[in-house]
């Protein structure tokens, strides 16, 4: 079994030799992991930076490690965003974490025309936090050493610049002519996958993305829900762009 990861700061790693894991993560890992003596783990920033270290001290709350190894994993040549509209309920959270296990480096919640859900005051900044938090749990569980970036909420009016500025912008819709899989993926720069609501795309919607240099293309011959659409589109992307090679 892989080593579990836990978070620590930078100046923390590249500081070596002996890391005291102390605060929510050490306490996690003391008291529910119950990590012990020799047994090993993996240390990183979130930002490329991983080390494997061996705990030398099991405290009650905290563990001391030696630090065995330190590297540094470049960013992804081709990175991947998904502009995901608000799903119902919980979907939102399961949206952010199977994409951030498949791989996805950055999340937009995106408040489409026909969103039930809405983000607003103290509510939406909890909802924001739920999914920052869903990204950082999941990169934990599947061993990333990059952790995706999980935006503020963002309108139409937000989407359209992250699109243009784009190496390929597709916006995901089940009636398009062609299917995700025809378009070439480039192996460096940002690709950006749009995801709609429940209730789809407005014509405004479309024509605004569109006009922003997008591609509209359909997954396949089924229609996914919004909150699993962004996982099989983010997979079929990186696979052809190399990330899973």
């Amino acid at each position: 079994m892989s080593a579990p990861v836990f978070h620590a700061a930078r100046a923390v790693l590249l500081d070596a030799g002996r890391v005291l894991l102390d605060g929510p993560e050490g306490r996690h890992a003391a008291t529910v992991r119950r990590l012990r003596v020799g047994e090993t783990v993996m240390l990183t920033d979130g930002a490329g930076l991983a080390a494997t270290a061996a705990v030398v001290e099991a405290r009650r709350d905290s563990l001391v490690l030696d630090v065995l190894e330190l590297r540094e994993l470049p960013r992804p040549e081709l990175t991947l965003t998904v502009v995901q509209a608000l799903p119902k309920g919980e979907r939102g959270e399961l949206a952010v974490e199977t994409m951030t296990e498949v791989g996805v480096d950055r999340v937009v919640p995106w408040a489409a025309a026909r969103c039930v859900t809405r983000w607003r005051d103290e509510r939406g900044t909890k909802a924001w936090d739920r999914w920052r938090s869903t990204a950082r749990e999941a990169a934990k569980q599947s061993r990333r050493v990059w952790w995706p970036d999980v935006d503020p909420q963002a309108g139409t009016a937000e989407v359209a610049p992250i699109l243009s500025g784009a190496a390929l912008a597709v916006v995901l819709h089940e009636e398009a002519a062609i299917s995700l899989t025809d378009l070439p993926v480039p192996q460096a720069g940002e690709v950006v996958l749009v995801v709609g609501p429940e209730g789809g795309l407005t014509a405004e919607e479309l024509d605004a993305f569109e006009a922003a240099g997008a591609d509209t293309a359909r997954i396949g011959p089924t229609v996914l829900r919004t909150s699993t659409a962004g996982t099989v589109a983010a997979a079929l992307v990186l696979a052809a762009g190399g990330r899973w090679a």
